[in-house]
C-alpha cells in the first residue's frame, strides 16, 4: 500500500537535476523532487494515502480495504453508513452502490433490496432492511464486483469531482485531499440543516485567492477549513472538528502540501502515522 522512494545508480559526474532527483530518493521523502510535477491524487501511491486518512476519520482505522462490509446506523441521521467511504442510506449514495452491483451482478442478494432502499431515501429510516439488509451487505462484500462498485461510486461522485476542482484551483496532493474529504463528509451541495462542499469553497474563496488566482495556497487551505470547521460545529453529528483541527490543519502548518511522508495526526484523540508513501 505504500510507495518507497529507491535511491539510484548515476554516474559520478551528474547534471544539476539528476543531483537533486537523487538527493530526494535518498532523503526517503515520497515527494516529487524540485522540477517535477506534483501529479497529486492521480497517484496511486498518493491516493492511497488519502484513503487511508479518511479511512482513519470514517472507520477509526488505517486499513481502509477492510471496510468494504461494513455496515451501522452511527445516529447521525442519515440512516445506515456503510462502505470504504461511509456510503448512506438517507443520503441515496448507498442506493446508487447497490444499482451498479446489480448491473454487473443482475439477481445478487443485496438487490432485491432496491425498493426499500429508494423508499427511505431522506430519512433515517430503516423500513424494509434491518439484519437481512446488513447481513446481506457484508456477504456482497466477499465478491470482487460489489467491492468494485463502492470504489466506482467513490470515485464518480466523490474522489473524481473533489480532485478535478481542486487542480482548477490550482491544488497539490494535500488541497485535494483537503476537498476530498469535505466531499465524503458533507456532500457537494448544502441540504437542510447542512452545508456542502460548494457553500465552503465560495467562503473560502471570499476570504483568500485560490493559487490559481494568484494565491498562497496554505493561507488559501486555512480559508478553506476555517469555512469547514465552521460548517461542522453547527451540525450536531460532525460538531468534532479533530480531523481537521488535529490532523489535516496539521499538515498544511507542516507544509506537507504534496502529503509528503511521513505524517502524523490525530482523529477524536487517537494517534495515527504513515512513516512512508
Amino acid at each position: 500500500m505504500k510507495h518507497t522512494a529507491r535511491p539510484l545508480r548515476l554516474p559520478l559526474r551528474l547534471p544539476l537535476a539528476v543531483s537533486l532527483l537523487t538527493a530526494a530518493a535518498l532523503s526517503g521523502c515520497s515527494g516529487p523532487a524540485p522540477g517535477i510535477p506534483d501529479t497529486g491524487l492521480n497517484d496511486p501511491a498518493k491516493k492511497r494515502i488519502a484513503m487511508r486518512l479518511v479511512s482513519s476519520a470514517e472507520n477509526s482505522s488505517l486499513d481502509w480495504e477492510a471496510q468494504y462490509p461494513y455496515i451501522e446506523d452511527i445516529g447521525d441521521g442519515r440512516g445506515y453508513t456503510a462502505g470504504i467511504i461511509g456510503f448512506c442510506s438517507g443520503t441515496g449514495d448507498m442506493t446508487e452502490v447497490v444499482e451498479r452491483y446489480a448491473k454487473a451482478r443482475p439477481g445478487n442478494p443485496l438487490e432485491r433490496f432496491l425498493p426499500a432502499l429508494r423508499a427511505v431515501e431522506g430519512s433515517d429510516a430503516h423500513t424494509g432492511l434491518g439484519k437481512p439488509f446488513t447481513r446481506a451487505w457484508a456477504k456482497a462484500a466477499e465478491d470482487p464486483a460489489f467491492r468494485a462498485a463502492q470504489e466506482a461510486e467513490r470515485d464518480a461522485v466523490y474522489f473524481g469531482p473533489a480532485v478535478r476542482q481542486a487542480e482548477e484551483d490550482g491544488l497539490g496532493a494535500l488541497g485535494q485531499f483537503i476537498y476530498y474529504d469535505a466531499y465524503v463528509m458533507h456532500g457537494a451541495g448544502d441540504t437542510e440543516g447542512t452545508v456542502g462542499f460548494r457553500t465552503m469553497r465560495r467562503e473560502a474563496m471570499a476570504a483568500s485567492r485560490t493559487p490559481a488566482r494568484g494565491g498562497d495556497e496554505k493561507a488559501y487551505l486555512n480559508a478553506f477549513l476555517d469555512a469547514r470547521v465552521a460548517a461542522m460545529v453547527e451540525e450536531p453529528a460532525h460538531s468534532d472538528t479533530s480531523r481537521v483541527e488535529t490532523a489535516q490543519r496539521v499538515f498544511v502548518r507542516e507544509g506537507k502540501l504534496r502529503l509528503e511522508t511521513p505524517l502524523r495526526w490525530k482523529v477524536y484523540g487517537d494517534a495515527y502515522r504513515i512513516e512512508k508513501g
